[in-house]
């Protein structure tokens, strides 16, 4: 691996002498009282992130970008090595990519942090589905990465989406981290698409975006504890090969079959989850102001809020006799507020964000059986699945890290505890004189655990940022420079009581064309 790293590093010192590279380096230290480094100074950060008290990297990086968007094709590339102290790797590569672009199309191979979607990045929690707050996942993704005007529409209407397969590299860390009798998944596989539309031209003020996100966890072996064993009132360990290969690719594009052992009761082969995503922009002069909504779902309860209902009774249990349905109820959401100031310095951007995810299509699950045919699909269990081991990677939510991620369990279990909860986030920034940007971050949360495993009392959490970032300006004498200064701070029983500051020191430079 190490001789793999060196020479990746070599390719890229000679590539640098024939095109325009950018050049990033970074070291960060970071130091906490309580339990933990607090949550805004962990959390969206791609997974390079702590929670040990102390902790700390140095970070190399060379990226080539993709240059003129009016030549039919082009290619970039990115290595992005971390040598870091008191995270769950000593060695990360945090990214590792080749790209080509021909039209619109862009062909990506590897890991590469990819922006959010409809959400601001730099002052959002986050989003539900497709988050920022884990190691990006090596993958092989095609994407319209920018709006695509659709023909015969007179440019009111655009297009841009995803699609990609990628296989999870935390088999390493799960082993270490889970208890012997606790699940753990290896060599899973992930599949992520999605899809928005833009109505409005670019020349008028209000536009209006929509889309839909979804992913898949699939494939893979799970080890876990067999619930009816050979003998028993004894321990018997499992292996459960999980469908993979191109029959598994299928059902994780389009989701169908179903996992390992459901027999009667097959829903679908992984474990899929989605959002439906919404935003409305107003551009003024000197001004600009956003409307937006995440609805997340982990099956087709919160997806299409409704479920055949009408089997028949006793022996004719499993076939369809009336037209009879159950509704849901749209109560989980994620409702989002921007307002930015074009010409502002001190404050230029406010955003406020409410979160409640305590419904999940509601607290009773029945399947029909010979003695009662209801079929309720409630207790949906965000980011949790009983085959793969949730949505997350490396111990961090792939999605928004309010979800309390599996990392900061101390039983050893790889599961979200608190993915029922009320929310509310606000953030603010602004950039006082040239050079300097800052941002403060403030969250309330009350949670109340899962619905198999509540708290026997709501827990609340209060999560502060306050950050300053200053970059040397060109002509300066340590132009590429910058200095970032963090303070976080936690209060509360959901994260502990936790104060933290963080240093980061980088330098950004580029490599010319000879």
């Amino acid at each position: 691996m190490k001789r793999l790293l060196f020479m990746m590093c070599l390719g890229t010192i000679a590539t640098a002498s024939q095109a325009q590279v950018e050049v990033r380096t970074e070291a960060q230290v970071s130091v906490a009282s309580g339990e933990h480094t607090p949550l805004w100074l962990n959390a969206n950060k791609y997974g390079l992130s702590s929670l040990e008290k102390s902790n700390g990297y140095l970070r190399a990086g060379a990226f080539h970008h993709l240059d003129d968007a009016d030549k039919k094709w082009d290619y970039a590339y990115g290595l992005d090595f971390v040598g870091a102290g008191g995270y769950t790797s000593k060695a990360i590569v945090q990214q590792a990519y080749g790209e080509v672009r021909w039209l619109k199309g862009l062909l990506t191979v590897g890991s590469k942090e990819q922006p959010l979607e409809l959400k601001n990045q730099e002052l959002s929690s986050g989003s539900q589905t497709l988050g920022i707050n884990a190691h990006p996942v090596p993958a092989v993704r095609l994407a319209l990465p920018d709006y695509w005007t659709v023909p015969l529409t007179k440019g009111w209407v655009g297009l841009k989406g995803h699609l990609s397969y990628g296989m999870m590299t935390d088999d390493n860390w799960q082993r270490d981290f889970v208890n012997p009798q606790a699940k753990r998944t290896e060599h899973a596989k992930i599949h992520t698409k999605a899809g928005y539309l833009r109505f409005g031209k670019d020349d008028k003020p209000l536009s209006v975006e929509v889309g839909l996100e979804m992913a898949c966890q699939y494939g893979g072996t799970t080890y876990t504890i067999n619930p009816y064993p050979a003998v028993p009132g004894t321990v018997e360990y499992v292996a459960i090969k999980n469908e993979d290969g191109v029959k598994g690719m299928i059902h994780a594009l389009i989701p169908s079959g179903g996992e390992t052992g459901e027999g009667l009761y097959d829903n679908a082969s992984g474990n899929h989850l989605g959002s439906y995503v919404l935003r409305i922009n107003y551009n003024a002069d000197k001004w600009t102001a956003a409307l937006y909504a995440d609805h997340f779902f982990e099956d087709h309860s919160q997806m299409f809020f409704l479920d055949y209902d009408g089997y028949g009774h006793g022996p004719e249990y499993n076939e369809r006799k009336e037209n009879r349905y159950f509704g849901y109820s749209i109560k989980d959401m994620m409702l989002g507020a921007e307002f930015k100031l074009k010409d502002a310095s001190w404050l230029n951007s406010i955003l406020v964000e409410y979160l409640y995810t305590k419904y999940q299509s509601g607290p009773v699950y029945h399947d029909r059986t010979f003695n009662m045919a209801d079929h309720t699909a409630g207790r949906d269990d965000y980011y949790n699945n009983y085959m793969q081991t949730g949505w997350q990677h490396w111990g961090q939510v792939m999605g928004n890290p309010l979800y309390r991620s599996p990392l900061y369990n101390t039983d050893g279990t790889i599961e979200v505890k608190n993915n029922r909860f009320w929310a509310w986030h606000f953030g603010i920034s602004g950039d006082p004189m040239e050079g300097l940007h800052y941002r403060v971050l403030a969250t309330w949360q009350r949670g109340w655990g899962s619905y198999g495993s509540p708290f026997p009392d709501p827990q609340r959490n209060m999560s502060l940022l306050a950050e300053a970032d200053y970059r040397f300006g060109a002509g300066h004498k340590l132009e590429g420079w910058g200095v970032k200064a963090s303070f976080g701070l936690d209060h509360g029983q959901l994260l502990g009581n936790n104060t933290g500051a963080q240093l980061t020191v980088s330098k950004h430079f580029n490599i010319k064309k000879k």
